[in-house]
């Protein structure tokens, strides 16, 4: 039960955060991807105010166990292969049509219309024929 309520406390706070920041603004999303238009630096500050308190936090969890049970997720790999970079451009080609990643979507579903919910079901269905995908991919490239 107290692993629900931290997840619960946890997706809130993210959720929040991210609509604080403008991540759920696709204009400002599109307008921080547009480098050689009118480029809006300022969610480099949201990235960085995240991925800062991240990389100290992998360092600090090496050889402990959460306080809620289970364990933390292994570091990720360092290693450029396939599946990294076509998630990566996948990623990349959603996040710049929509202007919307993963939690933004989630998090605008309740106000972003039937675009959103659309936006939403398509994502899933990508990252659900992904592993299938890896699969063909794996099997055609050792029959190569």
């Amino acid at each position: 039960m107290l692993r629900i309520f931290l997840a619960l406390v946890a997706g809130s706070l993210f959720g929040t955060g991210l609509m604080l920041s403008g991540m759920t603004d696709t204009a400002k999303v599109l307008g921080w991807l547009d480098i050689f238009g009118s480029w809006d630096p300022t969610l480099a500050f949201v990235m960085g105010g995240a991925l800062l308190p991240m990389a100290l936090a992998w360092r600090l969890i090496e050889g402990r166990k959460p306080a809620a049970g289970g364990s933390f997720p292994a570091p990720p790999q360092t290693e450029l292969d396939r599946r990294l970079i076509m998630g990566s451009v996948l990623f990349g080609a959603g996040w710049g049509l929509a202007g919307l990643c993963p939690g933004p979507a989630m998090a605008s579903l309740s106000y972003n219309g039937w675009q959103g919910a659309l936006f939403l079901a398509a994502m899933a269905c990508g990252m659900m024929a992904a592993p299938w995908l890896s699969r063909h991919l794996d099997r055609r490239a050792a029959n190569a």
